[in-house]
């Protein structure tokens, strides 16, 4: 187990300025975590006032700490968001934020890997799961009889 506080200290971390299309707003962002392969982390992100695009190259689900940002996909009506709501913006999903004053949001990031290689890492997964269950009475992952001597 890894524990981490959301109250860390955080570094710039400047928005695209190609996407900036209203005002000046001023990002930061701490990383809280980042599994051993490298594809899933965890940050903490805040944001001054603005209206930005956000291109979002990977998988994110949002909990929001502080303040608010109403967010559009484009497709979907502009929606605010404050703290206790969560959102999920999958990779390639082209998002509009105004930030009216500021937020403060967790980011639970993940990168995905191309189908197919996805695909063959749940297979392997799953022969790899049922070759460690050989020979053991087991259901749903609990020891429904005794181990064999």
């Amino acid at each position: 187990m890894i524990a981490s506080l959301t109250s860390v200290e955080l570094s710039p971390a400047p928005i695209e300025p190609s996407w900036i299309r209203d005002g000046n707003p001023v990002a930061r962002n701490a990383t809280l975590s980042r599994s051993a392969d490298g594809l899933a982390s965890t940050l903490v992100w805040d944001c001054t006032a603005g209206k930005f695009d956000w291109i979002y190259d990977i998988d994110e689900t949002i909990y929001f700490l502080e303040g608010s940002a109403t967010i559009s996909d484009g497709h979907s009506p502009a929606r605010t968001f404050g703290p206790g709501d969560v959102l999920f913006l999958p990779r390639g999903a082209v998002c509009h934020w105004h930030v009216e004053t500021y937020v403060r949001k967790v980011a639970f990031c993940r990168r995905t890997q191309p189908w197919a290689i996805g695909f063959m890492m749940r297979a392997i997964g799953k022969i790899g799961r049922m070759l460690t269950r050989g020979g053991s009475k087991r259901s749903g992952g609990f020891q429904v009889g005794p181990e064999p001597a």
